[in-house]
């Protein structure tokens, strides 16, 4: 299969440059042939279960929403990319299935409701389902610039590979154009702990468009770390995230300013559900690096959460930087959808 690496000048968030012009590439809406989704939200008042607390460090919760999905085979959303301003999304569940959705939010940018949701399969470069196949576990996804066409960039464990699609993806019968070319350690990468997070720098970044990739958790485990790899661009290489807490990787995303951002997830039965967020300075995020990172915001089993995985940045109307997540949950009755928004006050 023909292979591509990025271009080193060219991959760039839509979500983090409504002025470049890419944000008019979205103005069909996506997977218009998929299959429609009637999703039921309830809605989440309180992050910190019995406390009306909305601030959080440097993060003010906006509310969220806990989703009843029509059926067991859309669960297991991954990774997520928001759009117009937080308005609209695309989310990518862990066996290869595109949801769209538009999201009714208040002046705020409090969620009130989802509509007009859609799904759709994603396919390979062959046109075959990628759910049926050994690249099925897609888990990391970001928007990007390769050359002058935006592309749609997705990462999937156990096989370790990115695929580029075509963007936007007005149908959902689109077929992935290639695989990115990927450094030896990315495809070293061990079972289901491989390239969970993806996330796209800006052209301004020193990282000048690179994809940024981040395993779950290292494949040599005396090391208590994170891998990380800088795909393209003028600093193409590996660095590594201090790994502390139980805590593994699950997404990751460019702030406006640059900025490295990462949704981390732990899961034991001492600590029972935890999730974090780190913020990486952008001079910081080079090869060789060993990072540490602020903390933005840790929570657990007195926080509203789940298994927390996708994570997406939008600014609103006033310019401030919004986070949105949700989590997967693995299809289990005993799990749920929940989406979260908060916003960085700094």
């Amino acid at each position: 299969m023909k292979k591509t690496w990025l271009a080193a000048s060219a991959a760039i968030l839509l979500a983090l440059a409504p002025a470049s012009g890419l944000s008019e590439a979205h103005a069909a809406p996506l997977l218009q042939d998929g299959e429609s989704l009637s999703i039921r939200t309830r809605p989440i008042t309180q992050f910190q279960r019995g406390s009306d607390v909305s601030q959080f460090g440097k993060l003010s919760f906006l509310g969220g929403l806990d989703l009843t999905l029509p059926a067991k085979k859309y669960g297991g959303i991954s990774a997520l990319i928001a759009l117009e301003g937080g308005g609209s999304y695309l989310a990518v569940t862990d066996d290869a299935r595109w949801i769209a959705f538009e999201l009714q939010q208040d002046g705020n940018g409090t969620p009130l409701a989802i509509t007009s949701a859609r799904s759709a399969q994603a396919l390979d470069p062959k046109g075959a389902i990628l759910q049926k196949s050994k690249a099925w576990d897609t888990e990391g996804m970001t928007l990007g610039i390769n050359g002058k066409r935006t592309e749609l960039f997705v990462s999937v464990e156990r096989v370790n590979r990115i695929y580029r699609f075509a963007w936007p993806l007005t149908t959902g019968k689109a077929k992935a154009l290639s695989q990115v070319e990927t450094p030896a350690g990315f495809r070293k990468l061990r079972g289901n702990k491989g390239p969970e997070a993806l996330a796209g720098s800006a052209l301004s970044s020193p990282l000048k468009g690179g994809l940024v990739a981040i395993g779950e958790r290292n494949p040599d485990a005396a090391k208590n770390t994170l891998p990380g790899f800088i795909i393209g661009g003028p600093l193409a290489g590996s660095f590594e995230i201090e790994r502390s807490g139980d805590y593994d990787a699950t997404d990751a995303e460019f702030l406006p300013g640059g900025d490295l951002l990462l949704l981390e997830r732990r899961f034991n039965m001492q600590d029972w559900i935890g999730m974090r967020l780190r913020r990486f300075k952008a001079s910081e995020i080079r090869p060789g690096a060993k990072l540490k990172g602020e903390i933005l915001l840790e929570a657990g089993p007195s926080h509203d959460i789940d298994n927390m995985e996708a994570l997406a940045v939008h600014q609103d109307a006033g310019g401030h930087t919004v986070l949105t997540l949700m989590s997967d949950n693995n299809r289990s009755l005993m799990q749920r959808t929940l989406l979260l928004r908060f916003r960085l006050d700094d």
